[in-house]
């Protein structure tokens, strides 16, 4: 695989991340499949743990500081959203966390504390690649289009692991509407944050992260209102 991706013009940062995600796919795919009396809170709270600890072990073995910065700033970020999380399901009555066997943080599953981890370092990591390769702006274009993708993939899929799910809202197959916008914005106002901090202390990324956390509670907020109230 490396040297494929080397044929194809891919830098050593880009294939590790390529190699890393494909290693972290396959023991997603063996640990939820696997014929193991363990509930689905467990099985996702282990592959989060596991996910975390190959990006810290990647990152300090290649000693790449971007890279580390990357995923601190994402770690954090994931922490603080459980704070829309809980809002959408104890508030609104939108967002559902079935008992799952793993602990809750209010109404929200624990696992969630990290799991935002996945998708926002892809993102950031895609946004700065293309922003180094080409421009700021098609960065910020494929920041957009790459939120919207993951997250709304993750919307349609992750329910099938008995996962979150959204009730009493507007619908397209499992994906809800109202979120699509408030996704893009987290995605692109996580990537704008990052480039802010990512050069300084460990406080700056997170008061940095929990403006990002507020920006997508109160869009989640308004589109919810716009959606379902308004439309």
């Amino acid at each position: 695989m490396q040297t494929f991706l080397r044929s194809i013009g891919f830098t050593t940062r880009e294939r590790d991340a390529v190699v890393v995600h494909g290693l972290f796919i396959l023991i997603a795919i063996l640990l939820i499949s696997a014929p193991m009396n363990i509930r689905s809170g467990v099985r996702l709270f282990v592959l989060v743990v596991v996910y975390n600890l190959i990006l810290m072990f990647v990152g300090w073995l290649r000693k790449d500081d971007e890279w580390l910065q990357l995923w601190m700033f994402s770690a954090i970020l994931s922490v603080f959203q459980v704070f829309p999380d809980w809002f959408l399901s104890a508030q609104l009555d939108i967002l559902v966390f079935p008992e799952d066997g793993l602990f809750k943080i209010g109404t929200v599953s624990g696992y969630m504390m990290g799991l935002w981890t996945i998708p926002l370092f892809m993102i950031l990591f895609v946004g700065e690649q293309i922003e180094k390769r080409y421009s700021q702006g098609k960065a910020v274009l494929v920041v957009a289009l790459l939120s919207l993708v993951i997250f709304g993939g993750s919307e349609q899929t992750l329910w099938m692991l008995d996962s979150w799910y959204a009730k009493n809202i507007t619908m397209v197959g499992h994906v809800a509407l109202y979120i699509l916008v408030p996704e893009m914005v987290l995605g692109l106002a996580a990537w704008y944050g990052f480039r802010i901090v990512k050069n300084r202390t460990l406080l700056h990324k997170a008061v940095v992260a929990f403006a990002v956390m507020q920006l997508y509670l109160g869009s989640a907020v308004l589109f919810y209102f716009l959606v379902e109230k308004l439309i």
